[in-house]
């Protein structure tokens, strides 16, 4: 039996939609490296909404404890979009309930073998040995934080 992995979710929330959330969305991309003309057209509307809740009654969110997935882009306090309608197939980064606590990793399956994988040199990887529970909650779609 594995020790219990450091809780890495600190709430739980469901999707509720009220609305449109929609914004400007501009023509023109931005550049990343020199600076280019800005154009003045604006391509449509964006519903924050539309774009990262493709299933709402599969999708909730978690607000992220802790920094074992900062090497995924996952930091303290981010909010996770999680689709539980998605294939949680080796690569991709999901909740789990492990030994009934909830953690984020990056799920990795080599033959019979299932590893939840920190992406920190500094949190161990969680692998499923007999003994373990382990309970796969939904795929991470998208990751919101600030700058």
């Amino acid at each position: 039996m594995i020790p219990s992995p450091t809780p890495t979710i600190s709430a739980v929330y469901t999707f509720n939609r009220k609305g449109e959330l929609k914004r400007p969305l501009f023509a023109c991309s931005v550049s990343a490296g020199f600076p280019s003309p800005a154009d003045d057209y604006i391509e449509g509307r964006l519903d924050l909404n539309e774009l990262m809740v493709a299933n709402p009654a599969a999708t909730f969110f978690v607000r992220v404890a802790g920094d074992s997935m900062i090497g995924a882009g996952i930091h303290h306090n981010d909010i996770l979009v999680v689709d539980r309608s998605l294939e949680p197939t080796s690569g991709k980064v999901v909740i789990a309930v492990v030994n009934n606590e909830l953690t984020v990793k990056r799920l990795v399956k080599s033959g019979a073998s299932i590893c939840l994988k920190a992406e920190s040199p500094d949190y161990p990887d969680i692998h499923m040995t007999e003994g373990n529970t382990c309970e796969i909650w939904g795929v991470v779609a998208f990751v919101v934080h600030s700058l």
